[in-house]
């Protein structure tokens, strides 16, 4: 259990932090690095095994990881590209299962459909934090990004959803396909509906109880824990209430989210993220070890050729289906021709080899109970469990390590029309600098001709708008906060306030990227918090 070996957590977390730093000077991709070093640490003797109870799993990691993605989703992209992002969330995750499900059954000798379907579902979810870290710094399309992002809060759902099925079959020896279907249905929208639900009644509670208060950020880090076991209590699906609470809590957050609370809040769940994720992925390495070990009656040759055989075939079932997805919709819908532009056959490509398992396998592999309902052990779970791993490492380090030669080999070009960063981020400035120049000749005319010093702050402005750059006079400002401090500080609060309001106009209009706006977003942050410091 964790908690009987709390010291080695500890040491792992310290040793996490250390690899992660020498992935960034190696310039490597983490979790390739974290779960290499694992399985080196596994090695070293004397290192303890550490042991996870299956039924933890999903309630450790699961919540805030998904909590964590949906949070920082873009709305616009999720919905753009809906038919792309759903399509590769469900009907990928199916045919991948019902594939390995169908072909495990034929090369491993006394493997059940049910089994074939529980390693199926296990394995089919790509792991977005994987694949984004890998592409970190590269030049990768938009679109490619957001379908990656948005296929991983539906893939988890989808796969989760045949991991509970299949192994509801292998424990109880039934299956009744229609049952199946309707309890698939009632589970998935139960779950979104649960996780609305509380997202509504913590968003009263952030926004008209505790706003601005420094029990926001801890109200956060419950929230997918809540929503996750409510939803499971009913038997309904914790995940998807999870996903679903996020996005509306993350879409609402500048309704109860002060410039305090939101540098807090993202800074914590940043950390979170990380440790969690990072755990996860020195937890594979670490594992790999004691899986061979309980392989029993299989040889290391016969697992280690079952588990490439079936990673090959993830990876081209995945970059056939990605193909088939970007392409059939386009020649059966005049209208889609005309709506998207035509992805090119380079995207699909690195879309598809970006397929990297991670976290959400894993989690899965380690919750597959130990035994059955009568006490007899679960049937080829250590050769689950270990071409789960296999899988994973394959994925993980041979495309991970891969992806970005792809890219520059192919040199992916943006298939979209965007306006780049740079300029979107100038054109916001430019129209917040003109709304504050109209502001303060509207509020603040006879101030500005009484004190050189506020006087000033328009001039400020004035030259920024001219030149389409945000310069600010730090001499100025400190000589201005000490002959009229208080009105100085007063005016400024109020151009910060004035920015945020059209920052979420911008937001409502979707006339720029997300991300640029949370960006300009942080920036007010940063410049309030500053000002309230002074």
């Amino acid at each position: 259990m964790i908690h009987q070996n709390l010291l080695l957590v500890l040491s792992l977390f310290f040793m996490m932090s250390l690899l992660y730093m020498l992935s960034q000077r190696l310039k490597i991709s983490y979790p390739i690095f974290l779960v290499i070093g694992g399985l080196a640490i596994s090695f070293i003797p004397g290192v303890p095994h550490i042991s996870v109870e299956p039924d933890l799993i999903f309630l450790i990691f699961l919540p805030p990881l998904l909590f964590e993605a949906a949070w920082g989703s873009s709305w616009n992209h999720l919905w753009n590209w809906r038919r792309s992002i759903l399509i590769l969330g469900f009907g990928l995750v199916l045919v991948t299962s019902a594939a390995i499900a169908f072909f495990s059954v034929q090369i491993i000798p006394g493997f059940t459909l049910a089994l074939g379907f529980l390693l199926g579902g296990i394995i089919s979810p790509p792991d977005a934090v994987a694949a984004t870290s890998v592409l970190k710094g590269m030049s990768v399309p938009k679109r490619g990004l957001a379908i990656l992002e948005g296929e991983s809060l539906v893939n988890d759902a989808a796969s989760l959803t045949i991991f509970r099925f299949a192994i509801a079959a292998i424990l109880t020896g039934q299956f009744v396909l229609e049952e199946a279907t309707v309890e698939f249905f009632e589970l998935a929208v139960m779950g979104v509906f649960v996780g609305l639900v509380i997202a509504h009644i913590l968003y009263f509670v952030l926004r008209y109880w505790v706003k601005g208060s420094s029990i926001t950020t801890p109200m956060t880090l419950i929230a997918p824990y809540l929503m996750y076991i409510v939803a499971e209590e009913f038997e309904w699906s914790g995940v998807l209430a999870a996903v679903s609470g996020g996005l509306f809590l993350s879409f609402r957050s500048s309704d109860y989210l002060n410039y305090d609370t939101r540098l807090q809040t993202k800074e914590v769940w940043s950390t979170v993220g990380f440790l969690l994720n990072g755990f996860v992925f020195i937890l594979i390495g670490l594992e790999l070890p004691v899986i061979v070990e309980g392989l029993g009656s299989y040889s290391m040759e016969e697992a280690i050729r079952y588990a490439l055989i079936i990673s090959a075939m993830v990876i081209v079932i995945r970059i056939v289906l990605v193909y088939l997805s970007a392409f059939i919709p386009r020649l059966l819908s005049k209208r889609i021709r005309e709506k998207e532009r035509s992805p090119g056959l380079k995207l699909p490509f690195i879309i598809g080899w970006a397929g990297m398992r991670g976290v959400v396998s894993l989690a899965s592999a380690l919750a597959i109970p130990l035994t059955l309902n009568n006490g007899s052990e679960f049937p080829h779970r250590n050769l689950i469990l270990f071409i789960t791993f296999a899988v994973i490492l394959v994925t993980l380090v041979f495309q991970g390590l891969t992806l970005p030669l792809f890219l520059k080999l192919l040199k992916v070009e943006e298939v979209d029309i965007y306006i780049p960063e740079e300029e979107q981020i100038e054109a916001i400035r430019l129209e917040l600098g003109k709304q504050s120049i109209e502001y303060l000749d509207t509020n603040y005319s006879y101030e500005m001709g009484q004190y050189e010093t506020i006087a000033r702050i328009k001039e400020q402005l004035e030259r920024s708008v001219a030149a389409a750059e945000a310069t600010s006079n730090e001499d100025d400002k400190k000589q201005a906060l000490k002959s009229v401090r208080g009105l100085y500080r007063k005016i400024m609060l109020e151009l910060v306030s004035l920015r945020r309001q059209g920052l979420n106009k911008f937001r409502l209009e979707k006339k720029y990227d997300d991300e640029v706006l949370r960006l300009m977003e942080n920036n007010l942050d940063l410049e309030e918090a500053r000002l309230n410091r002074d």
